[in-house]
């Protein structure tokens, strides 16, 4: 198996690259990281960006799409834009990054909710790419017994949905990364390293108490291509954070 590559969601660094969205991708690749995955692209056009990723020789796998939940009857369209837009630029997954749930989700919610991951799967599938969930913790809320998000998983089939496992959010939702990679091995090519320090503040990699070390031991067999680090709260600056995380892989010899 191929060793994961390292990238940055940058989402991470959203306070850079609202105000300079290339200069911000140029400054992730001299720090080191590998791969970028995107959470929007600021009117760019996909092969102006397309042009700067060859450039820095920077992979891009993935994006993060929300969809139109609020709006049902147009998630068809806006997800036609969506892939588009990821093949243009040269994209493998899109992968949504939340859905709605209820406070106390039933079965019924569960159900629609695969529902429409299905139908958004199999749009961007027949597409020529593969589509992903990324989790939070609240899908490992029980219902009838079983986390939401194996709910999922078991609904809907690998060929529409991978899993883009948050492993902090894993952790926080009760459940050992580890356990949730080696359970879906060969249906987790992304993973998202977020790392949790005091209550629910996340912290750099490899600064918490999540088992992150745990994930790098079994990503290759598991079949994980990219470990993808995320991170919302920064006691310095996202720049540094970013630069931080980095570091943790080159001490395992992942980057």
């Amino acid at each position: 198996m191929a060793k994961p590559v390292v990238g940055l969601q940058l989402y991470t660094l959203r306070d850079q690259t609202e105000k300079d969205f290339l200069g911000t991708i140029r400054k992730v690749a001299e720090m080191g990281y590998t791969a970028v995955e995107f959470a929007g692209y600021y009117n760019t056009p996909a092969s102006e960006l397309r042009a700067l990723l060859d450039e820095l020789k920077l992979e891009a796998p993935s994006a993060h799409v929300g969809l139109n939940f609020g709006e049902p009857e147009k998630i068809d369209q806006d997800l036609r834009k969506q892939i588009d837009y990821a093949k243009e630029l040269g994209l493998k997954y899109i992968v949504t990054p939340w859905a709605p749930l209820p406070e106390n989700p039933t079965i019924d919610d569960v159900n629609k909710l695969a529902g429409i991951l299905e139908a958004a799967g199999k749009q961007v599938t027949e597409a020529g790419l593969k589509y992903g969930y990324h989790n939070h913790d609240f899908e490992f809320k029980l219902v009838e017994g079983k986390p939401i998000i194996d709910w999922l998983l078991e609904k809907v089939s690998p060929e529409y949905l991978v899993a883009e496992f948050d492993l902090g959010w894993v952790h926080m939702g009760g459940r050992k990364p580890t356990d949730y990679v080696n359970r879906y091995a060969g249906r987790v090519p992304l993973a998202h390293f977020k790392d949790f320090g005091q209550g629910r503040s996340d912290t750099e990699v490899g600064k918490g108490v999540v088992d992150l070390k745990g994930v790098l031991d079994i990503a290759e067999q598991a079949g994980i291509e990219y470990f993808i680090v995320e991170q919302e709260e920064f006691e310095n600056s996202s720049l540094e954070s970013a630069k931080l995380s980095l570091e943790f892989f080159r001490r395992h010899g992942f980057a």
